[in-house]
C-alpha cells in the first residue's frame, strides 16, 4: 500500500470543503495581522483631549507671547523711601540699595536724581530709566524754584519784610508762611490761647508738626513783642490740680512741686533745677509764666 500524501489528503475533500479550509485560513491570518498591527492602547478619550489641547493651542500661544512682552507699570515713587523689593526689582544691586538705607539712617534725604546718583553710585544706564519716576515733595521744586528766581533777580529791589508779633497773628497771617497749612495754624493758636501768650519764639519747636525749616521762615515773618496776656500761675499757691493744668506740667510733676515746697518752704526761680523731674531745657521760658 502506497503511502498517501498531504496533497493526496486534501484532495479528497470536495471543492467547497476546500473552499472553507482556505477561507479558515485566511481568517486566522487576518486576525493575527490585526492583533500585531493595531495599537489597542489608543481610546477615543485620548484622540478628545489631544483635540481639546489643539483647538485651545492658539491661546496659549498669545498667552504665552503676551507674558514674554509683559513689563510691570512702575508709578512715580519718592526715592528716598525705596525699599529693599523695590529697588530689585528696579534693577539695583544690593550694595546700591545698602548706601541709600545707610544715608536715609542719617537721617538725610536726597533731593535731586543727581543726588540719588551721588549717593547710591547707579549707573547712568540704569539711573536714565529710573529719574522719569522719581518724585520729590513740592517743597523741594519750590526750593529750587525760589533759588532761580534768586539768581535772576539777584540785583532787583528787595521789598520790606514786615514782621508780625506772633501773639497779635491771625490764622490767615500764620498760612502766608510756606509749610504752615489749616491745621498747623489752628495748634498754634490753640497753644496760644492755653498759654494768653507765647514768650518766646522757642516755644514754636513745641508745635506738633512744625519742621526746623518751618520755623526758621516764621522767625523771619514773626517775634513776641507783647507777653501782658501770658497766663501765670503762683508755684508756691496752687494746688496739684491746678499746677497739673498748667501746659508745661504733668500730674506727676506737679506733686513733686507741692513735696519740694512742703518740705523746702517757698520755692524761688532758683530752687526750680532742685525739683525732681523738673524740664530743666525749658526753665527760662516756664519761669516768666510762674509767680513766687
Amino acid at each position: 500500500m502506497t503511502k498517501k500524501t498531504f496533497l493526496d489528503s486534501v484532495l479528497r475533500y470536495s471543492k467547497s470543503q476546500r473552499i472553507g479550509i482556505l477561507l479558515f485560513f485566511l481568517m486566522i491570518l487576518s486576525a493575527q495581522g490585526i492583533y500585531y498591527g493595531y495599537d489597542f492602547t489608543k481610546t477615543d478619550n485620548v484622540d478628545h483631549e489631544q483635540s481639546k489641547w489643539l483647538a485651545n493651542q492658539s491661546l496659549i500661544d498669545s498667552l504665552k507671547l503676551e507674558q514674554k512682552n509683559y513689563k510691570p507699570t512702575i508709578y512715580p515713587f519718592n526715592p528716598n523711601f525705596i525699599t529693599d523689593f523695590k529697588g530689585y526689582k528696579l534693577g539695583m544691586s544690593v550694595d546700591e540699595i545698602d548706601r541709600l538705607l545707610d544715608y536715609r539712617k542719617q537721617n538725610k534725604f536726597v533731593n535731586s536724581a543727581q543726588e540719588f546718583q551721588a549717593v547710591t553710585k547707579v549707573s547712568d544706564s540704569l539711573l536714565k530709566i529710573m529719574a522719569p519716576y522719581f518724585k520729590f515733595p513740592d517743597w523741594v521744586k519750590n526750593k529750587k524754584s525760589e533759588a532761580t528766581s534768586y539768581t535772576k533777580n539777584t540785583y532787583a529791589r528787595v521789598d520790606k519784610i514786615v514782621v508780625l508779633d506772633i501773639n497779635q497773628a491771625t490764622k490767615e497771617d500764620l498760612m502766608k508762611v510756606y509749610g504752615i497749612g489749616d491745621k498747623i495754624s489752628d495748634r498754634i493758636l490753640e497753644q496760644k490761647q492755653k498759654l494768653g501768650a507765647f514768650v518766646s519764639m522757642e516755644q514754636m519747636q513745641d508745635i506738633w508738626g512744625l519742621s526746623p525749616e518751618v520755623i526758621e521762615k516764621m522767625n523771619g515773618s514773626f517775634v513776641v513783642k507783647n507777653t501782658v496776656n501770658a497766663k501765670k500761675i503762683n508755684i508756691n499757691d496752687a494746688s496739684v490740680k491746678e499746677l497739673s493744668q498748667f501746659p508745661f506740667f504733668r500730674y506727676s510733676l506737679a506733686k513733686e512741686i507741692v513735696i519740694f515746697r512742703t518740705m523746702n518752704g517757698s520755692i524761688k526761680i532758683e530752687d526750680l533745677p532742685k525739683i525732681k523731674g523738673f524740664p530743666v531745657d525749658k526753665i527760662k521760658i516756664i519761669a516768666l509764666y510762674l509767680e513766687f
